[in-house]
């Protein structure tokens, strides 16, 4: 895999509502293969930023390119968003959930669905409350059915915002132990407050406070 293969580009990338500046002047290449570790204060722009990334919100000035995927992002992406941005109310269930992060990948086979099901199901111990509606578990419980929908396509880019929050110790390092083994394999981008774990398994490492700046791991 080469690291100097740009999967990701951002150029002079600014966000602002109103008169309130959330990112100025942002460059930044996500090479493939990267693992980019995004650290800073709260409010600082982590999500903004890789909302950004993903197409969610469209920057207030600046460019986004995706090299070698045309005009859009790359169809192989798992995303975790912080818990707060979904709507527990949402009648659907844990299955239904983590189903759903097949939604834009290149697999279609249903025996390959039905095994990579399994795979992250047992590997984030969700079987217990599979067949829940997602309001009816625990925080750390939908954490970790985030993280599945996230990984169960075997994405080419993993985008993840603070993806042990609610979490109890065992679970935290299982998910630090995942992401290390997919350190290589796919090109992962992580916002993390555990800066010191997220820097032992981190190829690169950015801090954001409206700007964003390399961090020495």
């Amino acid at each position: 895999m080469l690291l100097n293969d740009n999967l990701l580009e951002l150029e002079g990338v600014s966000l602002s509502y109103g008169s309130r500046v959330i990112l100025k002047g942002v460059d930044l290449q996500l090479r493939r293969g990267d693992f980019l570790a995004v650290t800073g204060a709260n409010g600082g722009g982590k999500t903004s930023l890789i909302k950004i990334m993903l197409g969610l919100i469209a920057p207030t000035s600046g460019c986004v390119r995706y090299p070698g995927s045309g005009e859009g992002m790359p169809a192989g992406i798992g995303y975790l968003p912080q818990k707060n941005s979904m709507d527990m109310r949402f009648p659907i269930t844990v299955m239904e959930m983590v189903e759903s992060g097949f939604a834009r990948c290149r697999i279609k086979e249903t025996p390959v669905r039905r095994t990579r099901m399994e795979e992250v199901v047992e590997l984030l111990e969700l079987s217990s409350f599979l067949n829940r509606q997602i309001g009816e578990v625990s925080g750390g419980q939908f954490q970790r059915a985030l993280m599945a929908r996230a990984l169960v396509a075997g994405p080419e880019l993993l985008v993840l915002d603070e993806p042990t929050s609610y979490m109890d110790t065992y679970f935290e390092e299982k998910v630090f132990g995942i992401l290390k083994g997919l350190s290589g394999k796919c090109t992962v981008v992580m916002v993390s407050h555990a800066v010191e774990k997220a820097r032992g398994i981190a190829s690169r490492m950015v801090s954001v406070h409206g700007t964003v700046n390399e961090v020495p791991l």
